[in-house]
């Protein structure tokens, strides 16, 4: 099973109920504190940490002073704009404390199904992380509806998780794993540390209670770990409702992992790899080479392109004698593929008029 003393990017969900309290609606500044602490402490030892939270309908509900009652879609969406503003600032000011910067992304179901948009979600991530920057994620409740959206947080985590190559999923909850029935209801239900792969019997055990804030039960939690661990991340459902959370869970706090299925990197290979071409992009013999020892593609080294594709489509990559080397996705369409095939860097802003969009294929889109 995965340690989060080891992970190189953690995913980290964080839901209303910890971040806001029940009675009052006002944010819970000093567990922040402790999370910001713990973010800082993971960073410390290397890993890369995107923070998914829940918290923004609940804290506009409390500033707006709207009813205790559900809320109509106009209301959430009213009380999400204002909360919105007031959970970034919370963040930011608690990682600034560890000269931390954070940014918020907002995205909703669609952002992950279209594969334009996946590929724009993965690479602000990426350029994010690597400048340093820890990303607050939240689904996008100021235009989301029932039909694009995630509807819980377990799930958007997941796909985060995914979408961002992370090797561990931590689920703050409040409770301390998976039990073979609910413990609140069962005396003799049974912890369960560790899961090795997503049964039947394993998504039998999982039930739909939830919090009063939360819309997440544990069935959602297993299907999160189904989709995470798919795209080969561990992941851990632990007690969040305790000061220092994470730093507790590298310490042995009680939870449930669940084993990865692989690794996030060879996943997403594989997923690739099973695409349908759309078209293709033929090479020179200096980028097949540099392909074979895991380079990116520039364009400098494209002899042909072929099909109609765009942004984001899965192409094959052959060499000059018309052998498949992979496939990958494209970041250009085929027409601008055309206009900079065979072009140096320095020379793609003048035949597109705009900054290019880095290599043509980007090694981590790539199946060789």
């Amino acid at each position: 099973m995965a340690a989060l003393g080891d992970a190189r990017r953690v995913v980290v969900k964080i839901g209303s109920a910890l971040l806001v309290d029940r009675d009052s609606g006002a944010l819970r500044e000093g567990w922040l504190a402790s999370l910001a602490a713990d973010v800082a402490g993971l960073r410390g030892q290397g890993a890369d940490v995107v923070l998914v939270s829940s918290g923004s309908i609940a804290l506009g509900r409390a500033l707006l002073g709207l009813p205790a009652r559900a809320l109509s879609l106009e209301q959430s969406q009213a009380a999400a704009a204002v909360g919105q503003i007031r959970l970034a600032g919370a963040y930011e000011a608690a990682l600034a404390r560890h000269d931390i910067r954070a940014a918020q992304v907002l995205v909703t179901l669609e952002d992950s199904e279209n594969r334009r948009r996946y590929l724009n979600s993965r690479a602000t991530l990426d350029q994010l992380l690597r400048l340093g920057v820890v990303p607050v994620v939240n689904e996008n409740d100021t235009v989301a509806t029932d039909e694009i959206r995630y509807g819980d947080n377990d799930r958007l985590a997941a796909q985060v998780a995914v979408t961002a190559g992370a090797d561990v999923l931590v689920l703050l909850s409040d409770v301390d794993g998976l039990y073979t029935a609910n413990p609140q209801t069962d005396p003799s239900a049974r912890h369960i540390p560790q899961v090795a792969g997503i049964t039947a019997e394993i998504m039998a055990m999982a039930g739909d209670a939830g919090s009063g804030l939360s819309k997440g039960g544990m069935k959602t939690k297993v299907m999160a770990a189904r989709t995470a661990t798919a795209g080969g991340c561990a992941m851990a459902i632990t007690r969040g409702d305790l000061d220092h959370p994470l730093a507790a869970l590298a310490q042995g706090a009680r939870a449930t992992w669940f084993a990865a299925q692989g690794d996030p990197q060879q996943k997403r290979k594989a997923w690739i790899a099973a695409m349908k071409p759309r078209g293709r992009i033929t090479v020179d013999a200096g980028a097949a080479q540099a392909l074979g020892r895991g380079s990116s593609l520039l364009p400098a080294g494209v002899s042909a392109v072929d099909g109609a594709f765009g942004r984001g489509d899965p192409v094959e990559l052959a060499d000059e004698a018309g052998r498949v080397l992979g496939q990958g996705l494209t970041r250009y369409d085929a027409a601008d593929a055309t206009r900079i095939a065979g072009l140096r860097s320095d020379q793609i802003e003048d035949a597109l008029g705009h900054a290019p969009r880095g290599p043509l294929i980007h090694r981590d889109d790539m199946a060789i």
